[in-house]
């Protein structure tokens, strides 16, 4: 039977969770991603933790921060004086935001703490330094 390799367009039918065992993400009833082994637009430990997979097969893969969304970059967080921040956006830790970098990039960011004078804005991802685990089924080679 065939293997799954670096190369093969996949059709993939998975969960995610952090370690603790919250689930973010998760497309079972849906529709199944598609990718292509080695194209490196999903996170690497993603894509190669398919390798190796039979159609019908199930996996659980764990990843360490590096191999999934990153370490977390205290670089990355910023404190702004709350006045900064329009007065229409009500302000409340984990709302995401767009903001722009001094380069005029825009930039996801988080509220990660409000306090009476400043807000804590952290560029990285959510889920950045996390452990995470996934649980993969292979559907189909396209």
């Amino acid at each position: 039977m065939k293997q799954a390799q670096n190369g093969d367009t996949v059709r993939v039918r998975f969960s995610g969770r952090i370690e603790n065992g919250a689930e973010f993400v998760s497309n079972r009833g849906e529709e199944p991603l598609e990718f292509t082994i080695g194209d490196r637009k999903l996170i690497q430990g993603f894509e190669q933790g398919t390798v190796g997979m039979q159609v019908g097969e199930k996996k659980t893969i764990r990843l360490e921060p590096d191999q999934a969304f990153g370490e977390k970059h205290p670089e990355l967080i910023q404190q702004v004086p709350k006045s900064a921040i329009p007065e229409d956006i009500h302000l409340t830790v984990g709302l995401q935001l767009h903001v722009n970098s001094p380069g005029g990039t825009p930039v996801q960011v988080t509220v990660s703490d409000i306090s009476e004078e400043q807000v804590t804005l952290d560029g990285n991802s959510p889920l950045a330094g996390e452990v995470v685990v996934f649980e993969l089924e292979l559907v189909e080679f396209v």
